[in-house]
């Protein structure tokens, strides 16, 4: 019997989705029957992190045109709300789209899976390839009809309605300008459908939301189906001074993933000086485009890290709120402090304090002292850290990439 194509796009310049796709597409392979049924392989079209993919032995096609440095720091800005401008230009989306329909024809796949890859939606429209989305919940339209998490503290119902309007109304406006608009253009071009929202473009054929039902309690409609969590579990090395950092002191994990704004990066880190524990930081990356960072004596800057490790080793998270980092944090059954760096990620962060051993802080140019406020806060909070370990074990229940196997089995097997 031959094999059938599963094909995986992330956009490799993003950690958290990159990794996520790899814990599918590993489920895939160690469930008996899937690995049997499935032939797994990837594109990217750019990132420094498609040397993952590399060693976890997938095959990896690059694709054309390729993304540069500059245009990806672009990319992450648009997506930030740090610049209003279209991420891609019509061009660059035409040329984009001609060449994944060509493989995508060439490959025949029974399914196309991504987490962001912007126009593979398109092209898998034009090529009649099925698709399957990996989200999250806080992207679906009852999340943000509420507010995103943004107005929970609004107890007057008529202002908090209002609020949650505007949000609703900004969220779709800022995607719409930055992503949709050129791409329906492109849409319109290959006389394949647009998007009516940013909701509607989220939507695939099969949509899997990787978290649990828990997580925000959302009903999902048809076709979406909770895997629970698909935390990146690739096996960097750790430092040896984290194998031996003392425990004499809290010890607090700050990681920002592969989308925290440097400056803010820069800002925090100095603000651990002269504190009163220890602070692993795998944000080099971040560091290393700011001249004349002071590092701490107390902070242990590293390269990448194993997240799920350092995160059961430490008492408290400082992250950005990215999916993945959330669901880490959590997992390992430890307080948050979250700065967003965009919208998704205050979401992710807002169910957090929902669920009662989070702060959230909001991003500004120097959000530092409110952080250390928050963590004085949630390391003297034993109801928070109740809490974290009570919510821990409901995320233990889930199999994140065997369920995700088990879905992919059942509809396209």
């Amino acid at each position: 019997m031959s094999q059938k194509t599963l094909l995986f796009a992330p956009v490799a310049f993003n950690l958290a989705e990159t990794t996520r796709m790899l814990e599918i597409a590993k489920g895939v392979r160690q469930h008996p029957q899937a690995s049997q049924l499935f032939d797994v392989q990837f594109i990217s079209d750019g990132g420094e992190f498609e040397p993952l993919i590399e060693a976890e032995g997938f095959p990896l096609k690059k694709m054309e045109p390729r993304l540069t440095p500059e245009k990806i720091a672009f990319i992450m800005k648009v997506d930030k709300g740090e610049t209003f401008a279209p991420a891609f230009s019509q061009p660059e989306l035409k040329a984009r789209i001609e060449n994944e329909v060509a493989y995508l024809q060439e490959l025949k796949p029974v399914a196309v899976l991504t987490g962001s890859y912007v126009t593979i939606p398109v092209s898998c429209q034009i090529a009649q390839v099925p698709l399957v989305w990996a989200i999250q919940s806080t992207w679906l339209p009852e999340f943000f009809k509420h507010g995103a998490g943004m107005t929970d503290r609004l107890t007057f119902k008529p202002l908090k309605w209002l609020a949650d309007g505007l949000i609703f109304l900004f969220i779709n406006f800022w995607v719409r300008y930055g992503f949709l608009r050129p791409l329906n253009k492109a849409a319109k071009h290959f006389g394949v459908k647009t998007y009516r929202s940013i909701f509607d473009y989220w939507r695939g054929d099969v949509t899997l939301v990787a978290e649990p039902a828990e997580f925000t309690d959302i009903k999902l409609p048809p076709d979406y189906y909770y895997t629970g969590p698909l935390i990146a579990r690739q096996d960097f090395p750790l430092p040896e001074a984290i194998q031996h950092i003392p425990h004499d002191k809290p010890l607090i994990y700050f990681a920002m993933g592969s989308s925290g704004t440097p400056e803010i990066v820069a800002k925090i880190t100095e603000s651990f000086a002269n504190k009163p524990y220890r602070v692993i930081a795998p944000v080099k990356s971040h560091l290393d485009k700011v001249p004349d960072v002071k590092i701490p004596e107390n902070v242990l800057v590293t390269d990448w890290l194993p997240a799920h490790k350092i995160n059961q080793l430490a008492d408290l998270s400082v992250i950005h709120g990215g999916i993945g980092t959330v669901m880490t944090a959590a997992y390992a059954g430890k307080p948050v402090v979250g700065v967003g760096m965009q919208p998704e990620q205050d979401a992710n962060i807002a169910a957090l304090v929902r669920k009662g051993f989070a702060i959230r802080i909001p991003k500004s140019k120097d959000p530092s002292a409110k952080v250390q406020a928050a963590i004085q806060q949630l390391l003297h909070d034993p109801e928070a850290k109740q809490k974290a370990t009570d919510f821990a074990q409901v995320m233990a229940k889930w199999d994140g990439p065997c369920l995700a196997a088990e879905l992919l089995l059942e509809k396209f097997g």
